[in-house]
């Protein structure tokens, strides 16, 4: 399966950007993370990325989620992973991702997240 992204924005200031297909060392992912990055530097402050449709990820894919989650740490903002299930579960499991960019089980509970971590 190809990697495909799509980008939209839900309530007035949480954007997603969906990653479905396979998240691997490669030309496609250098473009997946342009795409991340220019959403942070285009002032995207509250970003979730939606994992639902990710079949596969390796450890350049990781490494470039947690990456894009630093930049947005630096830039003030949060990052948020939705909807990882099967092998892609697994590994964020196996290495413990939710210790680093909090990971929720689908995209309501991630945008959600954003006014409750602003109550708390």
């Amino acid at each position: 399966m190809i990697t495909e992204t799509k980008t939209h924005r839900v309530e007035p200031d949480i954007t997603v950007f969906e990653i479905s297909g396979r998240l691997n060392l490669g030309n496609l992912l250098q473009t997946a993370e342009s795409a991340m990055r220019g959403l942070i530097d285009g002032g995207a402050r509250k970003l979730v990325i939606d994992l639902t449709g990710l079949t596969a990820i390796d450890s350049s894919g990781i490494g470039t989620l947690i990456s894009c989650a630093g930049q947005m740490d630096q830039m003030g903002g949060q990052v948020r992973l939705a909807g990882a299930q099967g092998s892609v579960g697994k590994i964020f499991e196996t290495v413990h991702m939710g210790r680093i960019v909090p990971l929720f089980a689908d995209l309501a509970s991630a945008c959600g997240s954003f006014s409750n971590s602003a109550t708390a």
